[in-house]
Parts: structure tokens; C-alpha cells; sequence
């Protein structure tokens, strides 16, 4: 979509590191052959100040997580610079956000962002053993023909039915598809559906309490482990359900004697993706974690230590 915008004349994109590592491959996969050079992923992890420094008159768009995929939440105030700068050049801001974290803390928009995006499972939609998943989408309204999707709106028919059609179509998406952004989303209609009774049923008070829920739960289970011999909480700044913790022993093993002697789940071992970070976990707490089961955790984690 940015580089429909840009009308072809940019063919560059600065993906922060900290982008969950399975988005920016996609993104390689998808941008295969095309005349697109992904700039940042050497950049120090979760540096705004060194993606806006690799932003120049050839890039179409900037694209960051926030939570970040290492948990670190950036201010309204961090992204507010980097909108300016990247808009300077006119560019555009790309947001990826857990939609829960939008109950608590600012919306995108309000903080410059052009497109965002991101993963609507924890929209009512449980695990399913890794999908099928719902993604969500929004833009500014003087963006909305060049999205990726179709847009459907309610009208009435001849005999004053009500009905719903395509709108703000555009001739690409039936004539010329091979140029049409549209045609690369899918139908997940079912999860969508899911989505929107959650919610409904949620309201804004409602997801607000999930995303408390989430942000105290999981900054009680990081003091929790900080306090383990071994084990030290890297994650700086702000964060609101996932943070990093230094092991003293490797992922994988600790994992195995989580999942072996207390049938926990351990967490994700990001040295796969970074390896700077060998022995690092990254753990993600939730609104649906009990005390009890963070404690088990801990538990687990300082045995593992024996």
C-alpha cells in the first residue's frame, strides 16, 4: 500500500528490528523481485533515533511495533518524533500494536501514524493450535482506496431492502488485478465475526480492564523473577505484557524442565531470532494468567536453576 502511494517512485522501507522476525519475513518473501531494499535491521534493537536516521527522499515507508516484539513500549513522545521525521520526507509511519494495549495506552493516530496494522487474535479468538488468525487494518481516509481490502457499505436496494455492496472500489480490483493491493488479503470471516461480538461484549470499559489486567499481571510476575538468583530482567523502559529475561542456562533447557516436572510452556527463546540474545526468554503475560499460575512459573524458574 505505501508504495502504491508513493506511486512507484520510492522503493525503499525501514523495518525496525524489533518487528516481530516472522512480519519481516514475510515481507523479504513477499517483496521478492520487486525493487525494494529493506534498510534498519542492523540498527541497535528498539533505537527510534537510528531508523530515523536511515529515512531519506527514497524511502516509502517506516515501519515499527509498538509494543515492540521485545515487549518495550514507546511513548507517545518517541513516536511523535519519528512521525515527524518520517512525514518530513514524506514517507509513511506503519504501526504494528496489540489491539488489547489500545484499551490503556494511546491510539496510533494520535501519535502520526499513516497505516496500522495488526494480529486481532487475542479478539476473542482462542489459540487454535496457530490459526487461522484475523488481521486488522486501518488508514487515513485519504489513503483508504489504495488499501489492502475490500471495504463493504450498507445501502437499500430497489424495493428499499437493506443490502451491502463493495465501495470506494476501484477498476483494478476487477479488470486489472495483477495492480491491485486488495487482492492480496483473505477471508476470515468466522474469526472476524468472533472479533467483533468480543468486542461488543467487552466495550471500551471492558478491554480497558483486560489491558490493566494484563499490564499489572505481568509487571508482577517480571518482580517476581528479577528477584530469582540467575535471572535478570533486561527489558528497559516501558513495557505492558511481554518482557526479556536473561537465563542462566539455555532457553531450551530451562523449557524442557518447565514442561517436563510443572507442564508449563515455557518461553520464547530469542536467541533464534537474535543472536545477541542467546539465553534470553521472552514471556508474555496476560489477563488470563492467574497469580497462582505466575507463581508456578517462578517456581518452575528457580528450580531450574538446581
Amino acid at each position: 500500500m505505501a508504495l502504491q502511494v508513493a506511486r512507484g517512485k520510492r522503493c525503499k522501507m525501514v523495518l525496525s528490528p524489533t518487528l516481530h522476525p516472522q512480519y519481516r519475513a514475510v515481507i523479504h518473501t513477499y517483496t521478492q523481485g520487486m525493487c525494494l531494499e529493506s534498510l534498519g535491521e542492523d540498527a541497535p534493537l528498539g533505537d527510534l533515533a537510528a531508523l530515523a536516521a536511515r529515512v531519506d527522499g527514497e524511502v516509502a515507508c517506516v515501519v515499527v511495533q509498538n509494543p515492540d516484539f521485545l515487549g518495550r513500549l514507546y511513548t507517545p513522545a518517541e513516536m511523535q518524533m519519528l512521525a515527524e521525521i518520517v512525514h518530513a520526507a514524506s514517507a509513511l509511519l506503519v504501526v504494528s500494536v496489540d489491539p488489547i494495549s489500545l484499551g490503556l495506552f494511546t491510539p496510533p493516530g494520535e501519535y502520526g501514524a499513516d497505516i496500522v496494522i495488526g494480529e486481532g487474535q487475542p479478539m476473542g479468538n482462542s489459540l487454535n493450535f496457530g490459526g487461522p488468525y484475523l488481521g486488522f487494518f486501518a488508514m487515513k481516509l485519504a489513503d483508504v482506496r489504495k488499501s489492502a481490502g475490500r471495504i463493504v457499505g450498507q445501502t437499500t436496494d430497489m424495493e428499499g431492502e437493506r443490502g451491502y455492496v463493495l465501495t470506494l472500489s476501484t477498476r483494478e480490483q476487477h479488470i486489472r488485478r495483477e495492480k491491485a493491493s486488495s487482492n492480496i488479503c483473505t477471508n476470515q470471516a468466522l474469526n472476524a465475526l468472533a472479533a467483533a461480538i468480543y468486542l461488543a461484549a467487552m466495550g471500551k470499559h471492558g478491554l480497558r480492564k483486560a489491558a490493566e489486567l494484563s499490564y499489572h499481571k505481568a509487571h508482577y510476575a517480571s518482580a517476581q523473577i528479577a528477584a530469582l538468583d540467575g535471572y535478570r530482567v533486561t527489558t528497559e523502559g516501558l513495557f505492558f505484557k511481554e518482557f526479556v529475561v536473561q537465563c542462566p542456562r539455555s532457553v531450551a533447557e530451562i523449557n524442557a524442565e518447565l514442561f517436563d516436572e510443572y507442564s508449563i510452556i515455557g518461553g520464547y527463546d530469542l536467541g533464534q531470532d537474535y543472536p545477541a540474545l542467546k539465553d534470553h526468554m521472552l514471556l508474555c503475560v496476560t489477563e488470563l494468567n492467574t497469580c497462582e499460575q505466575i507463581d508456578a512459573l517462578v517456581a518452575g524458574l528457580a528450580e531450574a536453576t538446581r
